[in-house]
């Protein structure tokens, strides 16, 4: 009886192992970093016609989060493995339905960041491309405090996530 515990106890054991160390081959995310270690993300300063104050600093931080949180990459400020530049190149508001009487009842932020990534590893997949994503809302709404930082922080997320997603998940 003894002997037959101790075999289901080796046999759980041995499985848990080769489970855990099975999982530490594959990425969640879906990202692959290849052999890269480090990752520098440069500040993207804001050259849209309308500029809104700490829009940068917040689509920068935002960038640099994802990475940190999703690869084991390590955070640099210069000579990255992977390197990523660039810059807000649009920041607009435009209505997009109107009511009976000819007025916006309901607006739509657009912002577009174009990036420069470079692969130092791997320069075939070096890019530039530009993302975007927008948030639609009320027209009779202002944008500004807590409904701004939720409409950046959705925009951001989509964003981030599609650079992710073209750089290192290669999608």
């Amino acid at each position: 009886m003894e002997y037959m515990k101790m075999k289901v106890v080796l046999f759980v054991s041995l499985s848990l192992f080769l489970t855990t160390i099975s999982c530490g081959i594959y990425s969640f995310t879906g990202g692959n970093t290849g052999d890269a270690k480090t990752i520098q993300i440069d500040y993207f300063p804001n050259n849209a016609p309308l500029i809104e104050p700490g829009l940068s600093q917040t689509f920068t931080q935002a960038l640099q989060d994802l990475f940190v949180r999703q690869t084991n990459l390590s955070l640099i400020k210069s000579k990255g493995d992977l390197f990523f530049e660039g810059e807000v190149t649009n920041y607009s508001i435009t209505p997009m339905t109107a009511t009976a009487d000819q007025t916006a009842a309901e607006n739509r932020l657009t912002i577009v960041i174009n990036v420069r990534f470079y692969n130092n590893l791997d320069e075939a997949k070096n890019f530039e491309r530009k993302f975007t994503h927008f948030y639609d809302y009320p027209a009779n709404d202002i944008l500004s405090g807590s409904s701004l930082d939720a409409a950046l922080e959705e925009i951001f997320e989509r964003i981030t996530q599609d650079i992710f997603n073209a750089s290192v998940a290669n999608w």
